[in-house]
């Protein structure tokens, strides 16, 4: 699944000259968080959301006051910056100029993992550089409804045998020479034994995950001081 199929079309811009009055109002009448600031390109620049301008409302250390020793170790630069960004009149003087952007044919993984890396709540969707929609955290949820991970495709319980082993075979907390899979008529039960009760629900999930599974049926043991150097894995 592509970002352009789960992104906000025609998504709310500003230009940097707008005032912080007009902005707080614009984001207030169309119910949104945040809008991206284009310049007279139509190229994005920045964006201004809610928090930038409720900043503004927390005093400055500055404003609170400083004792003498405190004004000579002050980092006068960011002191200065930091003014402008909570006493500024024009959105270019508040927004972060940090823009987290991304293709529209970039897949929903991509645009997942970006979020994640930027620790961004909101991408700008792009086109030849220029914004054409925004994929928030809210439309990437919808796209996990809407096209469930899976491991597998459809096939015989052998299968879904195969392909639940295979997993555990990748992660450190799999432990297929001692737990189980037997599945029969789509119904999965995993028997034997685990390392922990994280462990128990990551083997859940793993099984859960498979096309094809209509149960999972846990019966595992949890035997966190089993000495699993006596089993090689497999």
């Amino acid at each position: 699944m592509q970002v352009k199929s789960i992104m906000t079309r025609d998504p709310v811009v500003v230009p940097p000259t707008m005032t912080v009055e007009a902005v707080a109002q614009l984001l207030a009448q169309r119910h949104i968080s945040a809008a991206f600031v284009v310049d007279a390109a139509g190229l994005p620049i920045g964006v201004v959301s809610e928090g930038d301008l409720i900043r503004r409302l927390a005093p400055s250390a500055e404003e609170t006051g400083l004792g003498w020793l405190a004004r000579q170790l002050i980092d006068r630069d960011r002191a200065a910056t930091q003014y402008v960004r909570t006493h500024g009149r024009q959105v270019r003087d508040i927004m972060s100029a940090d823009v987290a952007a991304v293709e529209e044919g970039a897949s929903v993984r991509e645009a997942t993992e970006m979020m994640q890396k930027r620790k961004v709540r909101r991408l700008a969707v792009v086109r030849g550089g220029r914004i054409v929609g925004v994929v928030s955290r809210a439309d990437l949820l919808k796209a996990i409804i809407a096209e469930p991970d899976r491991l597998a495709g459809p096939g015989p319980d052998q299968r879904i045998q195969q392909a639940i082993i295979g997993e555990m075979q990748r992660h450190p907390w799999g432990t297929p020479h001692l737990t189980g899979v037997v599945v029969e008529n789509g119904i999965v039960r995993l028997e034997g034994y685990c390392r922990s009760e994280q462990a128990r629900q990551a083997l859940r999930v793993v099984a859960e995950r498979v096309e094809g599974v209509r149960g999972v049926e846990d019966k595992l043991e949890i035997s966190p001081l089993h000495d699993y150097a006596l089993y090689p894995q497999i």
